[in-house]
């Protein structure tokens, strides 16, 4: 009669219970407030100062179009 073959016993390792900290609040290096000039300041600057340039010329342009709009209108 052919023999068993033994099952080989695997050792586990032993488990690790993972423990659960508390959350801890996180020191930043500089504080929330302060300003300093980077190259995104710059940035900023430019697109800032385009957008103002060009809502400046949307109104000159709608100025314009309401004088000769009434222009028009007043030699009716």
């Amino acid at each position: 009669m052919a023999k068993r073959k033994k099952s080989s016993k695997s050792s586990k390792a032993p488990r690790r219970v993972s423990r659960v900290e508390s959350f801890k609040l996180y020191m930043e290096p500089t504080p929330f407030m302060t300003f300093k000039v980077t190259e995104q300041t710059f940035y900023w600057f430019v697109m800032i100062a385009c957008i103002f340039c060009l809502s400046l010329w949307v109104l000159s342009i709608q100025l314009d179009t309401n004088r000769i709009l009434d222009s028009i209108v007043a030699t009716i």
